[in-house]
């Protein structure tokens, strides 16, 4: 039986170029909406983290090369929380208002991302 030669492995680049627009299609897949509450405003002006509603397969290397890819920011840390659903009435009808994955992302030192003021100049 003769020797098994090495194969040399042949250097590819990370994402192919006619690829490179549906990575950024799924990065908008992850991302869904911020979320705004009193709470998270908070946040954003104290700490300089962004709350923001994900897509419920999303990790935290997701969330975070979606977020530095879409908004050009440099991501310090990510945490993740799955909000559970909550039970609703309204008259006699009960029901749930469906739970969602929330992230909560800190931006590095230096970083600031408003993601407000666009929506609100436009009313």
């Amino acid at each position: 039986m003769p020797a098994k030669k090495k194969e040399e492995k042949k250097a590819t680049p990370a994402v192919a170029p006619d690829k490179a627009h549906k990575i950024i299609d799924r990065y908008f897949d992850i991302i869904l909406k911020p979320v705004v509450t009193e709470k998270s405003m908070k946040l954003t002006q104290e700490q300089n983290k962004i709350t923001v509603k994900v897509s419920a397969k999303a990790n935290k290397n997701e969330i975070k090369d979606a977020f530095e890819a879409i908004f050009a920011v440099k991501v310090a840390k990510v945490n993740v929380v799955n909000v559970r659903p909550k039970a609703k009435r309204v008259g006699r009808y009960e029901g749930k208002v469906s739970g969602y994955k929330k992230a909560i992302v800190k931006l590095a030192e230096g970083q600031s991302l408003d993601l407000y003021s666009e929506a609100t100049a436009s009313e």
